[in-house]
């Protein structure tokens, strides 16, 4: 008897055939499938799945929907995969916590749209849930710190749902998904971070660090050696991250990267995670758990001083992307240069990283930034990281004028051009404090408002103590604590002033 264009497909699949064929055993049971939903539900690429529809030519169609009708199916049940999934080591407890798989529908149903540029593909509901779960299974989750690495999915929240002892910190590049996160009130730290230019100091000595990074082998290996800096040495770092079947080399890189890190594999979690989107992958990714060793450290020291930034797939900073030209200075003559700039410019330099992540040492008056492609959202904390009395940015696209460094220096455009001149000190004693607590970018913000505070009140002749002084700022912005200034997102550097209004009015 000859064989059907079906059975030529799957025979070809050989022992990968066991996904395509868990597909074709679902459109037989007489339900309407998506394709979107049968990639996502069986963990099958898309050109997989489609290439199995082409070959079935009783396939009933409703609009975008496709089953085998019922009386068809008995032809096909020798071809079929009946054995479910790989075992979820988690499945048991979803039927507990319907009610956090209700609200976590909502919160992200809510939540800021993905951007594309930085590869942003939502994580199902039920998906944030097991990974919560699956923290808690495996690890001791009372009193522990955990930090998220980029958190567009929102685990954090589903962690402090399920978890709420545990002691939650999200780093993110997106202004628009910490502002969402904070505005739940669940008690989540937020830190702003563009992970290419350097991990928070205040992200630091975390049990265990989360993520779901880009998927390029750059991305992996740039997210996870972050991680593991936020780690303490006995930590361990949790991956999401999947590569399609027809994909194995995409996937070898990737683990290349991760095994350079030093990093052990404790466990993997086939198709762990489900995502709306990334059909390239089968909608899926495997979990990874990985221990640092002795010798990851060092690692992730070399891995970061070789940062490059274009990690993303897609966009101005996607791996494919060409370089852009350095900025024209059109006669602007700094004394120091900040990026990367023609070597035969003969200013000193610093790199953007460098630049963020301590003070320059020397004085210098007159500054120019160059801003990369992609990362413009580092403007605002490039300008307050400068001391200079005029300073000029050269983002490689025009970019809003960041107005919340207006309280140190007056802003104008020049065509895509940022300058920015120095204003003079304040008189008001709220606005001088805000210019005291921006003047210092690198110290603990929750310290410099103290002292503050303290001058504020001898100027008035009263005398406020240290401790007075933190229970003010801990009273009016709990978010100050342990943190500086460039670390903070847009929306809580915003609230500075209104915050420090309140504490200089309230003792």
């Amino acid at each position: 008897m000859e064989r059907s264009e079906v059975e030529r497909l799957l025979d070809a699949a050989g022992v990968d055939s066991r996904r395509s064929r868990h597909a074709l055993a679902l459109l037989c049971e007489g339900r309407w499938w998506t394709l979107a939903d049968l990639v996502r539900e069986t963990a099958t690429s898309r050109r997989a799945i489609e290439a199995l529809l082409r070959t079935l030519p009783d396939l009933a169609r409703d609009g975008e929907r496709f089953r085998v009708p019922i009386e068809h199916a008995s032809a096909y049940q020798h071809l079929l995969a009946l054995a479910p999934p790989p075992a979820d080591p988690v499945a048991h407890l979803l039927p507990h916590y319907p009610h956090v798989l209700e609200r976590l529908e909502a919160l992200i149903a809510r939540a800021p749209r993905g951007r594309r540029t930085l590869d942003h593909v939502a994580a199902t509901p039920e998906t944030v849930l097991r990974r919560a779960l699956l923290l808690g299974t495996r690890f001791w989750l009372p009193g522990s710190r955990l930090l998220c690495v980029g958190d567009h999915d929102l685990t954090s929240l589903a962690v402090k749902l399920v978890h709420p002892e545990t002691d939650v910190t999200v780093v993110d590049v997106d202004e628009r998904i910490l502002a969402y996160i904070d505005a739940q009130g669940l008690g989540v730290r937020t830190r702003w971070a563009d992970l290419r230019l350097g991990l928070p100091a205040s992200a630091e000595g975390h049990d265990l660090a989360i993520t779901d990074p880009p998927y390029t082998p750059e991305g992996v290996g740039l997210f996870v050696a972050r991680a593991v800096e936020g780690l303490k040495d006995d930590g361990r770092v949790l991956l999401a991250y999947g590569a399609g079947e027809r994909t194995p080399m995409l996937a070898l890189k990737v683990q290349q990267a991760l095994s350079a890190l030093n990093l052990v594999n404790e466990a993997v979690y086939p198709d762990f995670n489900r995502y709306h989107g990334a059909e390239a992958v089968g909608s899926a990714a495997e979990m990874y758990i990985l221990r640092p060793t002795t010798k990851t450290r060092p690692a992730v020291a070399a891995r970061v001083e070789r940062v490059a930034t274009a990690i993303y797939t897609q966009g101005p900073q996607s791996v494919e992307s060409s370089a852009t030209r350095a900025p024209d200075l059109a006669g602007f003559v700094p004394d120091l240069l900040v990026g990367d700039w023609p070597k035969e410019l003969t200013a000193a330099r610093v790199r953007l990283s460098t630049w963020l992540a301590r003070p320059y040492a020397a004085a210098a008056e007159r500054v120019a930034i160059a801003v990369p492609a992609g990362m413009e959202a580092a403007l605002p904390r490039l300008l307050l990281a400068a001391r200079a009395t005029h300073v000029r940015a050269y983002p490689a696209a025009p970019y809003p004028l960041p107005e919340v460094v207006s309280p140190v220096y007056e802003l104008t455009s020049d065509g895509p051009v940022v300058v920015a001149a120095r204003r003079e000190q304040p008189e008001e004693a709220a606005a001088r404090t805000v210019r005291r607590i921006l003047d210092s970018p690198h110290a603990k913000l929750a310290n410099t408002w103290r002292e503050a505070l303290i001058a504020a009140a001898k100027a008035e002749g009263r005398t406020l103590t240290k401790n007075e002084a933190r229970a003010l700022i801990r009273a009016t912005a709990p978010w100050a604590e342990g943190v500086t200034p460039l670390e903070l997102p847009l929306h809580l550097l915003q609230a500075l002033p209104e915050a420090v209004g309140k504490s200089l009015t309230a003792h």
